[in-house]
């Protein structure tokens, strides 16, 4: 196992978990947008809570979450780690040449990723607690009583503060996804001058759309509030 513990402690290890880590959290992040979007039917919640009782009554499907939070964390530790490693390698000088030949976007990797994990803490605070051990009021479809965690959700977005929150989180993490996207596929080695050109274009059309789509939903309720808080 020396082969494997010296490629996770090797700067090319760390980029590869950074990467793989990455598209998975991409992946999720594809799946949880369409659970959100439930959210703009005009169906007093109907959709988006089953939708939310079937993602955490599943047993498949609570397991891909626990390893999906892993994920965010060692995203998350290994992020720090070459950040740190980074900026020691390079110093103040290498710092200066580096702010010339890389996009901003690259540069503020761990900034971009640590406001992104601080509106996380707050996100699942305010939702994934509260959906587990909040006294959330409950309500019945077809004989089955779920938890209406669309009236947490809609209270949340009537709130400008949270709202505003949710959009600006969006915004950062659309950048975070504009470096990301296009160099796990480097890291990994599926680049090719043939096909760069279409990664580039799916990544930044990813994070264009991506968070476009998220940071839409707390617009639209909180535009419409007497329609979401009747």
């Amino acid at each position: 196992m020396n082969w494997f513990t010296n490629l996770l402690t090797s700067t090319l290890g760390r980029k590869l978990l950074m990467a793989l880590t990455g598209l998975f959290l991409i992946l999720f992040l594809v799946v949880h947008l369409i659970g959100n979007l439930q959210l703009l039917k005009h169906d007093d919640g109907h959709a988006f809570n089953v939708y939310a009782q079937f993602m955490t009554s599943n047993p498949l499907i609570k397991i891909v979450s626990y390893v999906n939070y892993t994920i965010i964390l060692v995203h998350i530790a290994w992020a720090i780690l070459l950040t740190s490693h980074n900026r020691k390698a390079r110093g103040s000088e290498g710092y200066a040449v580096s702010k010339n030949s890389s996009a901003w976007t690259s540069r503020n990797m761990g900034i971009l990723g640590s406001i992104i994990f601080i509106f996380l803490v707050i996100h699942l605070k305010g939702f994934w607690y509260e959906m587990h051990w909040g006294g959330i009021q409950t309500v019945d479809y077809e004989g089955k009583t779920v938890k209406n965690l669309y009236l947490v959700v809609a209270a949340a977005y009537a709130q400008f503060w949270y709202a505003a929150l949710y959009v600006v989180s969006m915004l950062i993490l659309g950048f975070h996804l504009w470096h990301g996207f296009a160099s796990a596929f480097q890291t990994l080695g599926l680049n090719h001058p043939k096909y760069n050109p279409i990664i580039r274009f799916v990544g930044r059309a990813f994070a264009i759309v991506v968070p476009v789509l998220f940071a839409l939903i707390p617009i639209w309720m909180y535009l419409n509030q007497d329609i979401y808080n009747k």
